[in-house]
């Protein structure tokens, strides 16, 4: 007779609310999905709208208690930021140990959801230094914590008829986390520009209503995997998870390093756009605004890949979830040489255009799709059954421990007298250095991280 190692209280829970247990047995897309990726939507939009305002906000509009701007400097805002980013990212960790272990992902996205709001509404109501802790430190704890609960929760909804969507599904959620980001980075900053930042801190926070309450419409819908209490102990400290957790480690501390760069579009290439001439298509951009063409070619470049190029490389070589992120490190590069290129430009004087911003993007998405929507699914399939929300957490680690290492740089290249150890194009040839280094030994760690073969 078979029997049931899920705790009393969590199956007592799922059944006094009238919540699914198991997935819904179809071979088509789960009816599960809209909630979930339409709530993300909304959600990354608050984050990434908030995100996008908040180095020129901590240079620009920052105040002291009496109302009179205390604004930061461009080596103390971004050391701040990074360092906020890598809060956000290793917070889940202790999101995902009280969904698997204690609460459920269901419960702890709509509980952490109200604190991710409350932040947001911090942010909006003071403009000090301490609304601006306040408020992240709540966004941190909220959004933190959600973030590998809700990736984990769709492939939840996922059962043996319909596991050959995933791939596809996982595509659509890295799609609506852009359509929500792009929206947002064009919107946030002109609202901040003309209303102030009360207002351009207050919208993305009723985004973030909207989207707890949409996911909290579909609680019916979803397969809510309950919590495993002590099994969820037992896996992940057994030898056969921790050998797997091992060898994601390594992929995701190469990984770290790519963050490192990427991150810095919404801080260093945002306080350098502020120095370009941003005329384009006939508009002069605001410099905060011009990261929206990254989730803009996210768009355009998910159904690319997907649909066109990875079918024309496997026609030659198999284009395995490790090939593909490392080619994505060396696509990665270029996008670091122009901005060091365009900073030597500007350090004599000159005002390059927008455009040299924009054709790095290209790079730097194109290494995002290969590398960030590869491990997304990959860290999903690879993670053991119960170990689903803490293996996801682990892999945004990564996102952590390149923010990190970005922020302690900007800490430590700062002089006494406000100059900079890595002054001017210095700085970006830096990170061109890591990139590269990284990319070459990743070549070689490569025959290490062999694929589990994972079981129905």
């Amino acid at each position: 007779m078979e029997t049931s190692t899920t705790p009393p209280k969590a199956l007592d829970y799922n059944a006094r609310h009238g919540y699914l247990t198991k997935p819904v047995e179809t071979s088509g897309m789960p009816p599960a999905v809209p909630y979930i990726v339409s709530s993300e939507a909304a959600e990354r939009f608050s984050f990434y709208g908030m995100r996008a305002i908040l180095a020129v906000f901590m240079t620009k509009y920052l105040c002291d208690s009496s109302g009179k701007l205390a604004t930061m400097n461009e080596e103390e805002a971004k050391y701040w930021q990074h360092l906020f980013i890598f809060a956000v990212y290793f917070f889940p960790l202790f999101g995902a140990i009280i969904a698997d272990g204690f609460l459920g992902k269901y419960r702890t996205i709509i509980y952490l959801s109200i604190v991710y709001c409350f932040g947001h509404m911090a942010l909006a109501l003071d403009d000090t230094r301490l609304g601006l802790f306040i408020g992240l430190s709540l966004i941190v704890m909220g959004a933190g914590g959600i973030k590998p609960c809700v990736a984990a929760t769709v492939g939840d909804q996922f059962g043996s008829k319909n596991q050959h969507l995933l791939p596809r599904v996982f595509s659509w959620f890295y799609f609506s986390i852009n359509l929500g980001s792009f929206l947002s980075m064009l919107t946030i900053p002109e609202i901040l520009d003309k209303y102030g930042a009360h207002w351009a801190f207050a919208i993305p926070g009723i985004l973030m209503a909207i989207a707890t309450a949409v996911f909290w419409a579909g609680r019916h819908k979803y397969a809510h995997a309950p919590a495993q209490g002590v099994e969820f102990v037992k896996e992940t400290f057994s030898l056969r998870s921790l050998g797997i957790i091992g060898r994601l480690i390594v992929l995701y501390v190469f990984v770290a390093a790519f963050w490192s760069l990427f991150d810095q579009t919404s801080s260093a290439w945002v306080l350098q756009a502020e120095k370009m001439n941003r005329e384009f298509l006939g508009k002069e951009w605001l410099a905060s605004q011009v990261q929206a063409v990254n989730p803009l070619f996210i768009l355009a470049f998910i159904p690319l890949f997907s649909y066109v190029l990875y079918p024309a490389a496997n026609r030659f070589f198999e284009l395995t979830p490790l090939r593909k992120i490392a080619i994505g490190f060396f696509t990665a590069i270029p996008s670091f040489v122009i901005p060091a290129w365009v900073e030597w430009r500007i350090g004599l004087g000159e005002h390059p255009a927008i455009y040299w911003h924009i054709i790095a993007y290209i790079f730097m998405t194109a290494a995002e799709i290969l590398i960030s929507i590869t491990c997304l699914e990959f860290s999903y399939t690879q993670a053991p059954k119960r170990m689903k929300s803490l293996v996801m957490s682990i892999y945004l680690c990564s996102i952590a421990l390149g923010n990190l290492f970005t922020a302690l740089v900007n800490k430590f290249i700062q002089n006494a007298d406000g100059t900079s150890k890595l002054p001017g194009a210095n700085y970006y040839v830096f990170f061109t250095g890591l990139i590269v280094v990284t990319s070459i030994g990743f070549l070689f760690v490569t025959p290490l991280l062999k694929k589990k073969q994972m079981s129905p």
